[in-house]
């Protein structure tokens, strides 16, 4: 039987600047979410990769004193170098500068031209190449770009192709009041309405190419490129193979998708992209799940400060899992959360290496001391199982990991308080048998770890194995621990840190 496809994307991120934790935070949730998928039964793809073209690219490269491709490509393998780093199961990396992408970016300028989106005029605006975006007075802070504030705003006056945006304003307000969860969370869905309803104003789409000669050829005119958002975001159809729209290819198949962004992307995302793919008659994003920034100390990161947390340092301090833990678990999911060492550490002893780690510990050995190493009458779970995964699912399907976690965290203090309440030692001592209670703790245990699997990977996977169970990636065929099992007491999943 033919799985059910599911697709899902990152952003791509610009490569002037090595990874930050807040792409990890991003990534790491987008596989969460694959590998949740991927629990279901579900073929997926999951894309991610690297935005390539623009002013602060080429800037950059001069910068450095090399060409811009072998800038990017070097930067490129800094972004895919996560995917070791952080256990991320993508199977797509996207690069913008890729002939496939430029071909199919071009492909898709030319069904909005013929749809009559695209037009030709001479204007001036205010723009910001950090954002690479045009910018209004309103959105400027004393002359300057909030989120790029030690950059000169520039004045831009040219002549460039333009995308009418604005013909799509009722388009655009009809797919949210007809998918009420088009974007999650819903504050986030209410601001893009409230945005689109004010009304929407042409964007330009090129830039001159004897200005700015790092891009995407304008199909027809060779002196003018494409405006780097309008080239990247078809990003998320040509890693699909699009324009190939055969029944067969993987377009056809998992197109529409989910994407992933963060709330500086949301106009982009969930208004600018959509209208593209109206003018260019192909459907919208199934959904744009949208999450926040992560602060240090309180604090927006940033180069200047010297704040920006680089996320190989940390995984290399701390484990690939205790990383995504923390990303998944410590931080909410809709608003922005704060990095710091202080709360990390507090979060990994609590629920890793006293919580996770220690009950982990706890049942395998009561498993190898009471049970002879072996599972023996199977009995009724010590909790719900059905109402656990249903809370479960829901929060997953709303993208809820804080949550998620806690619910997870909620069965894990069960287990410590059946042992502290049951005393299984005593109980031994006293010529009773616990061979039910042991069976109990190590079946909720092997929940425990398949509701881990999306979240801490490989320790989940560890687990499970210890537990006897052989992998499979369908949580709904995972079946209980039988009579019989062998169990492996193994290796401390998480050492208490040395502070």
């Amino acid at each position: 039987m033919k799985k059910q496809p599911f697709y899902l994307t990152t952003t791509l991120p610009y490569v002037n600047a090595n990874p930050h934790i807040g792409f990890a935070l991003e990534i790491v949730q987008a596989d969460a979410i694959c590998r949740y998928q991927r629990l279901l039964g579900k073929e997926v793809i999951f894309n991610t990769g690297t935005d390539e073209h623009g002013k602060k690219i080429h800037e950059k490269a001069q910068e450095h004193g090399k060409e811009t491709q072998a800038y990017t490509d070097e930067y490129a393998a800094k972004f895919d170098a996560l995917k070791q780093a952080l256990n991320l199961s993508y199977n797509k990396f996207i690069r913008t500068t890729d002939p496939k992408h430029k071909a199919a970016a071009q492909e898709f300028w030319k069904r909005c031209e013929a749809n009559g989106d695209i037009y030709k005029k001479n204007y001036q605006t205010k723009y910001c190449v950090g954002c690479e975006l045009e910018k209004t007075d309103s959105e400027l802070v004393d002359g300057k770009c909030p989120d790029h504030p030690t950059r000169e705003i520039e004045l831009v006056d040219e002549e460039n192709y333009f995308f009418k945006f604005s013909a799509y304003q009722e388009k655009l307000l009809e797919l949210y009041k007809n998918n009420p969860e088009f974007v999650v969370p819903a504050n986030r869905q209410l601001e893009i309405t409230n945005f689109v309803a004010k009304g929407l104003q042409d964007f330009s789409i090129s830039r001159v190419k004897s200005k700015m000669p790092w891009g995407v050829s304008v199909p027809g005119d060779d002196d003018h490129v494409m405006y780097v958002w309008f080239d990247a975001l078809v990003n998320y159809i040509s890693t699909l193979g699009w324009p190939d729209e055969g029944a067969e290819g993987e377009y056809a198949q998992y197109w529409p998708g989910v994407q992933v962004a963060g709330k500086d992307n949301l106009r982009q995302q969930s208004a600018m992209w959509q209208a593209m793919l109206m003018s260019a008659g192909l459907p919208t994003s199934t959904q744009v799940f949208i999450h926040g920034y992560v602060t240090a100390e309180g604090q927006k990161m940033s180069k200047s400060t010297g704040n920006v947390v680089n996320p190989y340092d940390v995984v290399e301090k701390y484990g690939t899992d205790a990383v995504r833990y923390y990303l998944l678990g410590a931080l909410t999911s809709y608003e922005d959360g704060d990095w710091s060492e202080e709360r990390f550490e507090e979060f990994y002893t609590a629920h890793l290496a006293n919580g996770i780690g220690n009950l982990t510990s706890r049942i395998l050995t009561m498993v190898e001391k009471f049970g002879d190493g072996g599972i023996g009458q199977v009995v009724e779970p010590l909790f719900d199982v059905d109402q656990f995964w249903n809370e479960y699912d829901k929060y997953m399907a709303a993208y809820k990991f804080d949550d998620l976690i806690s619910h997870i965290n909620n069965i894990v203090k069960l287990c410590d308080e059946t042992i502290s309440e049951q005393k299984p030692w005593e109980q031994v001592k006293q010529g009773k048998d616990v061979s039910a209670l042991i069976y109990q703790l190590a079946e909720t245990l092997r929940h425990i770890a398949v509701a881990l699997t999306p979240i801490i990977p490989h320790s989940a996977e560890m687990i499970l194995t210890n537990l006897g169970q052989v992998k499979n990636e369908q949580k709904r065929t995972w079946g209980k621990l039988q009579s019989g099992t062998k169990i492996t007491k193994g290796e401390p999943l998480f050492p208490r840190l040395n502070t």
